[in-house]
């Protein structure tokens, strides 16, 4: 506390002298009310949030040209430390925006003072954090182009790969394991755009609404927003400083990426178990065992799985935050730091992690074309092959049943059970409708869009390559934190 006390003193207390008027605030609460340790994560946000405003400031009238020029000088000066991460933020202040201000009036004088004309921390705080959220969800979704792109990819070199798929975990019918990586890449590209919606969302501008009811100052909001690239300026004040949807949807949307590799990490945890056996896992992505030299683990994936988890924390942290506030500005919302700073990392950390992990994974062929070789999985097929005859199709699954129950009395699999057994139960049974119980006829056979054939999958990897095109164009129209720079310096 004490510590923190001389840091006041030293940056002029900004959030407690020179803006309040109050100097008494005991220091064991202003350091446990402080937000300034998160808020550190995003100083680059707010700088450059302050530099458009003093660009603003200055095109209505409302400072000097060479005050402004001072402001802006000083301050991209700032925004270079912090990304060379040398800038130092004195302890002592409420949050990173106080901290600021105190730098500046430290080394401007009265001219720092300047910078808080016509906003408040509450429309402050608001665009650092909508400029986060765009920022880190469109590293997101160039991240999961990359992922999809490099999924469709395996996906062409698999195609010859068959295995089961599987309903209520037990074996159902025979896919390609290409039809199986295409499944897990819709999943990610469908969490991909909700990503895409939480840029959408997050990209107006709230700088202007002060506290909770605008500015009686000249000002021009839409100044602001072009220099910073949003799309608009938020359309009610009061509304503006007590919204925290768009953090809602960015959770939201990280939790949907992070769950989709949670389950596609769930394939892979199993597959590569030896009861299952269809996937191998390297060396260079295997953890071992402190006390069993056999054990060959997953780990990788498995702490995919954990992080969906804290994913899904982070939801529902926002949720439980915003429950029952009443409209306009609350001092609770400084909580939401933990669950939109942490959201960006963890699903970029998830989704790199997948990335170098799957390149190490490889199919066993023969373990798995054995695994749908018996012809139990293959039932359904002879029951359409016997409505391609023209049978009913009740009458055709009543008869693959019947031949299904033959083999167990029998005690051999269904592959093995032979023209005539299958005519004593149904004349309709001949070779071509046995000849469906070859897996890779079976998957063959699936022509159906959305289905197993190899000229279905092909349609299905082309149609992934496509989204993640366009993902990774979303990506690249948002503009980096480094290209707001450079346009508010120009």
């Amino acid at each position: 506390p004490s510590k923190m006390a001389k840091g006041a003193e030293k940056t002029g207390g900004i959030a407690r002298t020179d803006a309040t008027g109050r100097v008494e605030m005991i220091p064991e609460l202003l350091a446990w009310s402080s937000s300034l340790p998160h808020d550190r994560t995003f100083v680059r946000e707010d700088i450059l949030g302050s530099a458009a405003h003093v660009t603003m400031l200055r095109k209505v009238g409302l400072l000097e040209a060479g005050d402004a020029q001072k402001l802006r000088a000083s301050l991209l000066a700032m925004y270079d430390a912090a990304a060379a991460g040398t800038l130092v933020l004195e302890d002592g202040e409420e949050d990173v925006h106080m901290a600021i201000e105190g730098l500046l009036t430290r080394d401007l004088g009265d001219i720092g003072k300047r910078l808080h004309t016509a906003r408040s921390r509450n429309d402050q705080v608001a665009l650092d954090l909508r400029l986060h959220v765009r920022d880190q969800a469109a590293r997101t979704l160039a991240d999961v182009a990359t992922l999809a792109t490099e999924l469709a990819d395996r996906a062409s070199r698999e195609k010859d790969v068959v295995l089961p798929a599987y309903t209520h975990r037990q074996r159902a019918q025979p896919v390609s394991a290409a039809f199986l990586i295409c499944a897990w890449s819709m999943q990610l590209l469908r969490a991909a755009d909700v990503v895409a919606q939480a840029v959408t969302r997050a990209n107006e501008s709230p700088l202007g609404s002060g506290a909770c009811s605008g500015t009686s100052l000249p000002i021009d909001r839409s100044v602001v927003a072009h220099l910073l690239s949003f799309s608009a300026v938020t359309a009610n004040a009061l509304d503006t400083i007590g919204d925290r949807d768009f953090v809602l949807d960015w959770t939201w949307a990280g939790a949907r990426v992070l769950l989709a590799l949670s389950r596609l990490s769930t394939d892979v945890i199993d597959f590569t178990t030896s009861e299952f056996g269809y996937l191998r896992i390297g060396d260079a992505v295997a953890a071992g065992s402190s006390m069993m030299p056999q054990k060959k683990n997953p780990d990788i994936f498995e702490l995919v799985r954990a992080k969906a988890s804290r994913g899904v924390g982070n939801v529902m942290s926002m949720l439980t935050l915003v429950r029952g506030l009443p409209t306009g500005y609350n001092r609770d919302f400084q909580d939401d730091r933990q669950a939109v700073l942490d959201t960006g990392p963890l699903v970029r950390g998830a989704t790199g992690a997948v990335r170098a992990a799957i390149a190490h994974l490889t199919f066993d062929r023969e373990r798995c074309l054995a695994s749908v070789s018996d012809g139990s999985t293959q039932a359904t097929d002879i029951a359409e092959a016997l409505v391609r005859k023209g049978m009913p199709f009740r009458e055709a699954y009543k008869a693959t049943g019947q031949l299904v129950h033959l083999a167990r009395e029998r005690n051999v699999d269904l592959a093995s059970i032979g023209l005539e057994a299958a005519k004593s139960i149904n004349s309709a049974f001949d070779e071509a409708v046995l000849a469906v119980i070859d897996p890779r006829i079976a998957v063959a056979a699936k022509k159906s869009a959305g289905g197993t054939a190899p000229e279905r999958v092909e349609e299905q990897i082309a149609w992934v390559r496509a989204a993640a095109t366009e993902l990774g164009y979303k990506a690249s129209s948002v503009p980096t934190l480094d290209d707001l720079r450079r346009a508010v310096e120009a």
